[in-house]
């Protein structure tokens, strides 16, 4: 049998593990990152997945920890800024559930989905690029807004739902735009539908990585991370709901992405 009070000296041990990895420098630059990412991001009601996975990728992390620790710190951030966005009044449940309906059971099966990793990358690349496109370009709203098709909606929806699932993201990097575009919708209202319709794919993601076994391999200090994105995520999406927009901290963003997007396809 083992000695009385070795159970003690197992937990203080992990404890100890853990807090040196915290200190790890590479530890404390992504938390510094993400804090960065969660308020950029929720200021214009987003959950940052497409920032995180860009802050990752730098640092070389594995895809199997990526995917689940991006849907994982949306999870929160984006809970965090539906409930700013809904109190301010920048909500329109017509527009989200169509949407919302196509996205959710796709995402679950792209959550499902393994791709090898040389493919992740090139469409984790792609998705990067795009995200940092849509940082940098300033979509003002139409004030004549209109209603969208019930059919594009669900194909629309269904499509952003698969390759958020796939690649760790909530979606919302690409329902913007797209509402702004089509004149579906004004600005803080697109924001608030976005930021919940990246909330439920986040937790669709989840499952499909719960389902795949992919959450067991979380690092420890994830929670670390999330406490930092949930602070960043409460100051964002304040300012955010408040009409706060920064041009210049979105394209310094936007080209970080970018940076990362070209590093994931070419190397």
């Amino acid at each position: 049998p083992l000695p009385k009070g070795n159970g003690n000296i197992g937990h203080k041990k992990a404890d100890l593990i853990v807090t040196t990895r915290l200190m790890d420098p590479t530890t404390i630059l992504i938390i510094f990152a993400i804090f960065f990412v969660a308020v950029l991001y929720s200021s214009v009601g987003h959950g940052g997945a497409s920032g995180y996975l860009a802050v990752m990728a730098f640092l070389a992390v594995a895809p199997e920890v990526t995917r689940p620790t991006a849907l994982l710190l949306n999870l929160f951030v984006a809970t965090i800024g539906t409930i700013q966005f809904w109190r301010a009044g920048y909500f329109s449940w017509r527009l989200f559930l169509p949407f919302a309906a196509g996205s959710v059971p796709m995402a679950l099966v792209g959550g499902m989905i393994h791709l090898p990793t040389e493919v992740y990358k090139i469409v984790l690349g792609g998705v990067l690029c795009l995200a940092a496109v849509r940082l940098a370009i300033h979509l003002k709203s139409d004030d004549q807004v209109k209603d969208p098709p019930m059919i594009a909606c669900l194909l629309i929806g269904a499509a952003i739902g698969l390759l958020s699932g796939m690649v760790g993201v909530g979606g919302g990097i690409f329902l913007t735009p797209i509402l702004l575009l089509m004149h579906w919708s004004e600005a803080r209202v697109a924001a608030g539908v976005s930021v919940l319709f990246i909330l439920v794919n986040s937790i669709s993601g989840l499952v499909g990585q719960f389902i795949k076994g992919s959450l067991s391999g979380l690092p420890p200090e994830v929670w670390a991370w999330v406490a930092v994105a949930v602070v960043g995520g409460l100051i964002g999406s304040t300012l955010g709901s408040r009409r706060f927009t920064s041009m210049t901290l979105r394209r310094v963003l936007a080209v970080v992405l970018l940076f990362a997007g070209i590093k994931l396809i070419l190397v």
